[in-house]
């Protein structure tokens, strides 16, 4: 006869293991914070747009350690080159074979304090080359704009300059304007925008000439 209360001492495979998508908490941030953390992410999208093999994300769990849920962390921006600009739910580093290569936190009340210690310990030891932070409010971060580079595996300060500051790693340089956070390319001094804004002046340019052209027809029929 079968004894089924050994089935006590039975030893069952254990589930697949789950990768939260997100923590089931919503975005602690004002208007202004969310905005500009919407825009700096569309920017850079815009700006590698042609090139398909680089991935721009953000607020995208970054799991680190396989079998291991608990070691995440999730960037507002994340850059990535040579793994292909596909829909993910999650960025898992042993499926894609490397960490990203920029990172940027977005610092507001509840989470400057963990962005100035906790983060850049985690970013420092998967040795992502830049990580980049802004507090959109200016009232958290000891500067409202920050950037560290790795080097000789150790995050060093970047400089801030009349330029902003340079990060190498996706070869753009971030500054703090009058109306928000600003992004160059220091190669050409260009001011980058987003689809949106290049369209809006796109339109205000030709505006302008179909005035311009106006007037000088006007001024011609005037002195005939």
């Amino acid at each position: 006869m079968v004894d089924y209360g050994e089935k006590k001492n039975l030893t069952y495979a254990p589930t697949d293991i789950l990768y939260p998508e997100d923590d089931g908490k919503p975005m602690a941030a004002g208007d202004l914070h969310r905005s500009q953390l919407i825009r700096t992410l569309h920017v850079i999208e815009a700006y590698y747009a042609s090139d398909p093999m680089v991935y721009v994300s953000g607020d995208l769990f970054i799991y680190y350690e396989e079998g291991v849920p608990s070691k995440s962390i999730s960037p507002d921006v994340l850059v990535s080159f040579g793994v292909g600009m596909k829909q993910r739910r999650t960025y898992k580093v042993w499926e894609e074979g490397k960490t990203p290569e920029f990172v940027m936190e977005f610092s507001s009340k509840n989470t400057f304090e963990k962005d100035l210690t906790e983060k850049i310990e985690i970013y420092e030891s998967l040795s992502i080359q830049n990580y980049f932070l802004y507090d959109a409010e200016d009232l958290y971060l000891p500067s409202q704009l920050m950037g560290y580079e790795l080097i000789d595996g150790n995050y060093v300060d970047l400089p801030c300059n009349e330029n902003g500051i340079h990060a190498s790693s996706i070869g753009l340089a971030f500054q703090v304007l009058d109306d928000g956070l600003g992004i160059y390319n220091p190669s050409t001094g260009e001011l980058l925008q987003t689809p949106v804004e290049r369209e809006a002046k796109r339109a205000d340019s030709a505006e302008a000439e179909v005035a311009q052209l106006r007037e000088q027809v006007a001024r011609m029929q005037s002195q005939s």
